[in-house]
């Protein structure tokens, strides 16, 4: 994904409300009175994250990816899941045809209210932001970026099965989204299988009330900041989230302030009518990506995993669900 800084942040309080297209959605979003807690399990979490790495880097087209992304599928079976996959042929912006996947799994699937989580399961195929050049073209590991919200919700899975919940949970795991053009303004060559999906959506006339998107939820010290696009499709749900996250402890890391606005794959689902926010680390101390340090280079390993981190992100998604 590219960070994309807004220099008038006053315009959030102008566009602070949802589209037109997710109006309807939006009006759903009132939650519950607190439900009895599920307690998320962050080492649980941890070792998910730890799972994925040592695969390899997952980039599109290579061994490490394909035996991942089984690994992705025999796990949301293993937890009850029902597991749906598109295999699509994805041209990047290079002209290198990618072989994605994206990976569905569908939790109380006879449930007609529903929440979508998600999360890109791909590493970027090259470290272009590495501070030492020599390192530019190898591939990232994507721990932090990519990794960590898969591990976060493989967890969700795992703690809700057999669970009586009011409502159902989808899971998308997304592909090719980090096979993006850094030079230049290209924002659809980011998130293709995001992109893919918003087109082929896995059941008719899918709509869930709401997504929500993890994406570098995983590192020490992380800031959650406001993402512009998400307060602008979904403002009334960035508010739950953030005020679930404060009721439940974790304002250290949720923090109630404007971030930028992040081409990511909630932008698509968002335009594709479903009202999505992007749950995304800004803290860009030490870098100046807009992001953490580690952004796009080969020091995106388990090193800088912080199961703390993994716990305020997981704890607090699982606490919204169960406000449903």
């Amino acid at each position: 994904m590219k960070y994309r800084d807004l220099l008038f942040s006053s315009l959030l309080v102008l566009f602070a409300g949802c589209s037109s297209s997710a109006k309807k959605q939006a009006d759903n979003m009132t939650a519950t009175t607190k439900a009895p807690k599920i307690e998320f399990n962050a080492d649980s979490a941890y070792k998910y994250v730890k799972t994925q790495c040592e695969f390899g880097a997952r980039v599109p087209n290579t061994d490490a990816h394909r035996n991942a992304g089984d690994w992705l599928i025999a796990q949301l079976k293993r937890h009850g899941a029902n597991v749906i996959v598109q295999a699509p042929e994805l041209k990047a912006f290079d002209g290198t045809v990618l072989k994605a996947r994206n990976i569905i799994g569908e939790i109380n699937p006879d449930s007609t209210h529903r929440i979508l989580l998600l999360a890109h399961w791909d590493s970027r195929p090259w470290a272009d932001n590495d501070n030492n050049p020599a390192k530019r073209k190898q591939p990232v590991m994507g721990a932090n970026d990519g990794a960590s919200g898969v591990g976060v919700i493989l967890e969700i899975v795992r703690i809700l099965k057999d669970k009586k919940i009011n409502v159902g949970v989808d899971i998308l795991f997304t592909d090719a989204e980090d096979w993006g053009d850094s030079n230049g303004d290209n924002e659809n060559s980011w998130a293709l299988g995001t992109q893919y999906w918003t087109q082929n959506m896995h059941r008719e006339n899918y709509r869930p009330m709401f997504g929500i998107l993890l994406d570098m939820v995983g590192t020490k010290n992380a800031r959650f900041l406001k993402d512009y696009y998400s307060m602008q499709y979904a403002s009334q749900l960035v508010n739950i989230v953030w005020n679930e996250a404060t009721d439940s402890g974790f304002s250290n890391y949720f923090i109630n302030d404007n971030g930028g606005g992040i081409t990511d794959d909630h932008v698509f689902i968002n335009r594709a009518g479903i009202p999505c926010i992007d749950i995304i680390d800004q803290n860009d101390s030490g870098s100046n990506s807009g992001f953490f340090a580690g952004w796009h280079t080969t020091g995106d390993t388990m090193g800088i995993i912080s199961t703390e981190t993994l716990k305020a992100v997981g704890q607090t998604v699982t606490n919204v669900i169960l406000r449903y």
